[in-house]
């Protein structure tokens, strides 16, 4: 048996193991590996330009850093700190050293060992939509984000292989207790999902909250969990130049517990940065240098990434824009200072359309190859952002996902041999011939290409008898399928029943807070 013919049978083995949604074309669940060199749209010369451009930054202008304990951690590590204004300047010295000693990578714990993944080098990790006040699906059409949508996101996202692990809340679910829905969602994510999740940072208590659940799910203990990293949180800088109180909380507490931290400005172009590419990115290395210094102060070592989300506005009436060819080169700058400070690199698949349409469908394309070529190692919001980031959409994020099984199709290296190319079957066939029927076919036609999840090959007659389904249509009937066939992942009893435990006793203690 040649080679090629073990291989086919190797994918036919891989095609019956997809699990829950057989009648769904899916890639089997696996880590992505990014085969291509990363793009670089500028210069060595001029990527140091920026850097040491940024750095002059932190030295000359400075940052706030609105949080006591951030402020005793920075001029302890010999930072010029003004305690009336909270205004900080950081020599380049001290924060080369202190990013110097961030690691170049990580591993990220599920709760499922075999949804456990590596961070860094040439590996890229795809999580769903997070954050969104509003949810739509063509059924109910746009509304508030609610607990059963975000439950319906997690059962779908779980039932998605090429989805790695969670970057925060699906939708919000404004149905809840705002003090207490962190509780609700957490716990949420151990029942309905195997992956690791993240946890917001607004505040100290709801990261300590987050390691008391992830500690439960994993039957870890806190001190485990510092050498096994299991749950991330994004880190915002308040572009421009600030850290506020929030966020630093967040920071301060994850990295103490050796959890990663994903530092991420949000630098708009004319708006909360510079109007030019350049000057964005040299304000959002400079925010990101700072929160990468101040994890690396608060503890030595603990893991992080750095965090590209420059875009650009609408001059015309301020509103921001996505997948642009602003975002997409600022998107492959990001990866190159990413890689020049030596840590990992998140980036984000992002539109502005407000419908699951054709502009919805190219700005993400434009998004996820800007990333995919920037080699980002995390992409947030992988699958079914609408309208800026206000709407998580179910269509979306079918159609999100089978780009994204396309994008990692086409990062698989191919087969280069004698038995692949099939000089055989060339000679078999001859001039004119056709090869369904050579054995070189028959040994491959049932893997042979890759098979989408939405996209219709039909001809117009057939398409046209069957009710002429665009792709929102053809993804809205495949999300229900999802939903119908999905399975909660197994988890022990005695871990649930302790998990509830301790949410009821928590929502106890926080009632009482705030009475």
């Amino acid at each position: 048996m040649g080679k090629g013919s073990v291989m086919a049978q190797k994918r036919r083995r891989e095609r019956r193991s997809r699990g829950s949604a057989a009648a769904v074309n899916q890639r089997p669940w696996r880590e992505v590996r990014n085969c291509f060199p990363p793009m670089t749209p500028v210069s060595q010369d001029e990527l140091e330009l920026i850097q040491d451009r940024s750095l002059q930054v932190l030295e000359d202008v400075g940052m706030e850093f609105l949080h006591d304990d951030a402020l005793d951690i920075l001029e302890k590590a010999g930072a010029d700190v003004n305690r009336d204004t909270r205004h900080v300047r950081l020599d380049r010295g001290l924060v080369t050293e202190a990013v110097a000693k961030a690691p170049s990578g990580f591993t990220l714990h599920a709760r499922n060992p075999e949804r456990t993944i590596t961070i860094g080098g040439n590996r890229v990790a795809f999580c769903p939509v997070a954050s969104p006040p509003f949810v739509h699906d063509m059924d109910g059409g746009r509304r508030e984000g609610n607990f059963k949508d975000y439950c319906n996101f997690l059962r779908l996202a779980q039932s998605l292989n090429a989805l790695h692990f969670f970057g925060g809340y699906p939708v919000e679910p404004t149905d809840l207790p705002a003090a207490t829905r962190h509780l609700d969602c957490l716990a949420a994510f151990v029942t309905l999902t195997d992956r690791a999740w993240h946890a917001y940072s607004l505040g100290a208590e709801r990261i300590d909250d987050a390691l008391s659940i992830i500690s439960i799910a994993r039957g870890k203990s806190r001190e485990e969990l510092k050498s096994e990293p299991s749950i991330v949180t994004v880190i915002n800088a308040n572009s421009p130049l600030r850290y506020d109180t929030p966020m630093l909380d967040g920071l301060i507490a994850m990295a103490k517990h050796g959890q990663p931290v994903i530092i991420t400005p949000f630098t708009l172009c004319g708006a909360m940065a510079p109007s030019t590419v350049a000057g964005a990115l040299t304000q959002q290395n400079a925010e990101a240098l700072a929160g990468l210094t101040m994890v690396q102060l608060t503890n030595p070592g603990s893991p992080v990434a750095y965090g590209g989300f420059t875009s650009n506005v609408d001059m015309k009436t301020g509103a921001p824009a996505f997948g642009t060819p602003e975002y997409t080169r600022a998107a492959m700058i990001g990866g190159q200072l990413a890689r020049l400070n030596g840590v990992p690199y998140r980036s984000s698949n992002v539109n502005a359309s407000t419908s699951v349409d054709g502009q919805a469908a190219y700005e993400s394309q434009m998004s996820l190859w800007g990333a995919v070529m920037g080699h980002a190692n995390i992409v947030l919001h992988g699958a079914g952002w609408l309208e800026g980031g206000l709407v998580a959409s179910f269509e979306k994020m079918v159609i999100d996902t089978d780009t994204i099984q396309m994008i990692a199709e086409v990062m698989e290296p191919i087969e280069v041999s004698d038995d692949a190319i099939g000089i055989e079957a060339m000679r078999d066939v001859g001039p004119g011939g056709h090869f369904f029927g050579t054995q070189h076919t028959l040994d491959r036609y049932e893997n042979a290409f890759y098979e989408p999840m939405v996209s219709d090959w039909r001809n117009f007659e057939s398409w046209e008898e069957a009710g002429s389904p665009d792709a929102a249509t053809r993804a809205n009937a495949l999300y229900k399928k999802l939903l119908e066939a999905y399975e909660p992942p197994p988890l022990d009893p005695a871990v649930a029943e302790e998990l509830d435990a301790f949410v009821t006793r928590r929502k106890g203690e926080m009632g009482q807070a705030a009475a």
